[in-house]
């Protein structure tokens, strides 16, 4: 049986001991202070620390966690907050101490030969893909909010994005890991093999672990070459079914250098053109679905744009796109991929929003989005579902605003209710309630719900592993 641990407002000394690690002013305790700290984008939790503390240093982590571990001082490792489980924010019990890894920031070193990257937990993911482009490289991780997470809780949460359909999820890009442990001990696994078979993998156990397994405080990344080209078009669809025929077009047309595939609603265009400064529809005309694609060339911008162009027309003269828009320049491209990156925004302005992250098989993207646009609106007159996401690894963002003119309040206390319609039609055709956002206190209670028990079994033996006195984000995922 874990132990719980002990209320850290039980014992005031709790900030002065923090202190004496990492200096009074890197000890934050009053209200205004540690309010940036306490909720999350979704504004679904409002925390209340005992305090957060800001360690410069994996050591001032070692000897925070040491001291934790000995106290029973609940432990809540922070990165850019940008999390969207509740992973990352304190509870409103006044106990648990949110650690801040925002100080350690640094990129300790860039090897091009072997392409790859240390960096501190701390850095942000804008930093580090600057730091690769000065490099001559490449750090393909991309979510929309890159200009304020930090890597560190990228790993934690085994962040998408999306780059995932030619690089992999988080998971993959990271080589090795410098991870705290619960009582302090600090392992240092920053190694930059490709090949290393010995024995356990232990990166693995701490990548999506959501910091309760410990504190990650550094990570060897890897860089690919940078692109020598890109060409990026928006191509309108009637259906999903047909986006997806679209898409096995360019797959068997680009391969590996099909770098992106994003599939976005008529509405979520909408939203898009009404809250997101300065857009526009690059499509004259209205259409049901679209697909912004990405072709990489690592020779020219001109092979990129001739493959684009080329798979474009092979599609209009099969009938399976209804108009497209290529980019004609760096800039047009990087705002078609801004307006995608928007989506999640433009929909605060709408009302209430209810979200869910999901994967199901590649295949079957189009039988989910009908069922569960269908089952939504037959439940709740009025909802405005606005599904978008990566069609090529599955994972759709199926978020549902409120109705026109409905109380936000009360459409937001329908959260379980509309989350156990389109989490059953996800299950029913063997996909995840969870792609890539993680569990955190959102969905832990669903959790039981989707493992089996054997699974939970083994998790809590890891959890009890690492963290014997459950001082690290207790009551999240597990």
């Amino acid at each position: 049986m874990q132990q719980k641990p002990q209320p850290a407002r039980a014992d005031p000394d709790i900030p002065a001991r923090l202190a004496s690690i990492v200096g009074e002013a890197q000890v934050l305790t009053s209200e205004d202070d540690v309010a940036p700290y306490c909720r999350e984008p979704r504004d679904l939790w409002h925390g209340r620390p005992a305090a957060v503390v800001r360690p410069a240093t994996t050591g001032e982590v070692s000897a925070i966690l040491a001291f934790a571990h000995a106290a029973r001082v609940a432990i809540v490792p922070q990165g850019g907050n940008t999390g969207l489980v509740g992973a990352q924010v304190p509870d409103e019990s006044g106990a648990e101490v949110v650690l801040s890894l925002e100080r350690m920031r640094a990129i300790r070193d860039i090897d091009p030969d072997g392409a790859t990257m240390i960096a501190e937990a701390g850095a942000v993911l804008e930093e580090l893909h600057a730091a690769a482009e000065e490099a001559g490289l490449f750090f393909p991780l991309s979510l929309g909010a890159q200009g304020s997470c930090r890597i560190g809780g990228n790993i934690a949460t085994n962040a998408g994005g999306t780059g995932v359909l030619a690089y992999g999820n988080t998971r993959d890009l990271v080589l090795g890991l410098e991870v705290v442990l619960a009582d302090g001990r600090v392992w240092n696994g920053l190694r930059r093999l490709r090949k290393d078979n010995t024995g356990y993998d232990l990166k693995h156990l701490f990548i999506g672990s959501e910091g309760t397994l410990g504190v990650v405080t550094a990570a060897a990344l890897r860089l690919f070459p940078a692109p020598k080209g890109r060409a990026v078009a928006i191509a309108a669809t009637q259906s999903p079914a047909e986006a997806l025929t679209l898409f096995r077009r360019f797959s068997a047309a680009a391969g590996a250098n099909l770098t992106g595939f994003e599939l976005m609603p008529r509405i979520g265009m909408e939203f898009i053109v009404k809250h997101l400064e300065g857009a526009r529809d690059p499509l004259g005309d209205a259409y049901p679905w679209y697909a912004l694609i990405e072709i990489s060339s690592g020779r020219s911008e001109e092979e990129a744009a001739s493959l684009m162009q080329a798979t474009l027309e092979e599609a209009f003269e099969a009938e399976e796109l209804l108009d497209a828009a290529l980019a004609t320049s760096l800039a047009q491209a990087s705002e078609f991929w801004r307006m995608r990156h928007g989506l999640s925004e433009v929909q605060r302005p709408e009302g209430g929003s209810i979200k869910h992250d999901v994967s199901v098989p590649v295949a079957k993207v189009p039988e989910f989005l009908e069922r569960a646009s269908a089952a939504v609106t037959e439940r709740i007159a009025g909802a405005r579902p606005v599904p978008f996401g990566h069609l090529g690894d599955g994972n759709i963002h199926f978020n549902v605003s409120q109705p026109v003119g409905a109380d936000k309040a009360a459409f937001l206390a329908r959260w379980d209710e509309v989350a156990a319609i389109v989490h059953g039609i996800v299950m029913e055709l063997s996909g995840s309630i969870s792609a890539e956002h993680g569990i955190g206190r959102l969905k832990r209670e669903l959790l039981k719900e989707v493992k089996s028990e054997v699974e939970l079994d083994m998790m809590r033996a890891i959890k009890r592993a690492f963290d014997p006195n459950n001082i690290l984000s207790p009551g999240r995922m597990l």
